[in-house]
């Protein structure tokens, strides 16, 4: 009889300690840390031959803490990441391992969307061109940073063009010539084209690649039309059907994809199709 009460006794008494816990634990402020690396030389040096396997570990506490920190989100539990010790570690990986991938991808990913730290993402991303010089995506990765978040389309083909010749990647090579001809130097895409074009092997790639160099060889036509009616006249023309009704040219060049070449409100030769192939035309 005492043992059952004092059974019973006990029993409650794990009830009443139990619940107010669970309900602080279930209640308490979340708390995800993303430990802080020391000096990557000093770990470099302590972890020698076995560098590039701290830092795969590393890299992986990386992910994990970020994942933890996207699942907090989605059950509407807000986590401030704690994005410059991330970056920081970024580079110790980088430091310890300059192959691994995982951490140009990550930056790459995290850090030009969510924050829009173009330049610091770069800055890792040139240390990944000179350690995988093989490989095509770190350049891929410069090219669409410098086009996209900072308009820097001269860079843009630079890095896209050497994607491409690493890849022979159609899309990547295409992008190159795009952004040549954006940053005025229609004639070096040009000539960059006509490399990819001797140099492809499928048949398929090659007419992509020339159907880029035909459009690009439009609008160099025109430019040069263009020059011939600012000698004579001294300005630019307000339509591009002065230059034939002149004689500058005996017709408006043909858009292989389907555009009308125009002249837009800075007086650059742009076309309708924009030098893409509409959608229903793709094979």
């Amino acid at each position: 009889m005492k043992f059952r009460l004092l059974f019973v006794t006990l029993l409650l008494c794990y009830g009443m300690l139990v619940l107010p816990v669970a309900e602080h634990m279930q209640n308490r402020p979340v708390v995800v840390k993303l430990c802080y690396l020391p000096h990557p030389q000093i770990l470099k040096a302590t972890s020698g031959e076995h560098a590039p396997t701290v830092a795969g570990f590393v890299m992986s506490r990386v992910l994990f803490y970020f994942g933890t920190v996207i699942q907090k989100f989605q059950e509407h539990i807000i986590v401030r990441p704690e994005f410059f010790n991330l970056y920081k570690t970024l580079q110790g990986v980088v430091h310890l391992d300059p192959y691994n991938m995982d951490a140009y991808y990550f930056g790459q990913a995290t850090f030009t969307w969510e924050l829009g730290r173009i330049e610091e993402v770069n800055h890792l991303l040139k240390k990944g061109l000179v350690s995988r010089p093989w490989d095509p995506l770190i350049p891929f990765y410069l090219g669409f940073n410098y086009a996209y978040f900072l308009k820097d389309y001269q860079q843009a083909a630079v890095y896209l063009k050497r994607a491409a010749e690493l890849s022979g990647n159609p899309l990547y090579a295409n992008l190159a010539a795009r952004y040549f001809y954006e940053s005025e130097q229609s004639a070096f895409g040009l000539a960059f084209l006509e490399t990819m074009i001797r140099d492809a092997k499928d048949q398929s790639i090659r007419k992509s690649y020339e159907m880029r160099r035909d459009a690009l060889l439009a609008v160099i036509n025109i430019e040069k039309a263009i020059d011939a009616y600012k000698l004579m006249y001294g300005g630019r023309p307000k339509e591009l059907d002065d230059l034939v009704r002149l004689g500058f040219l005996a017709e408006l060049p043909h858009d292989p994809y389907g555009g009308t070449f125009y002249l837009d409100t800075l007086e650059k030769v742009r076309t309708t199709s924009k030098f893409t192939k509409p959608a229903e035309n793709w094979q």
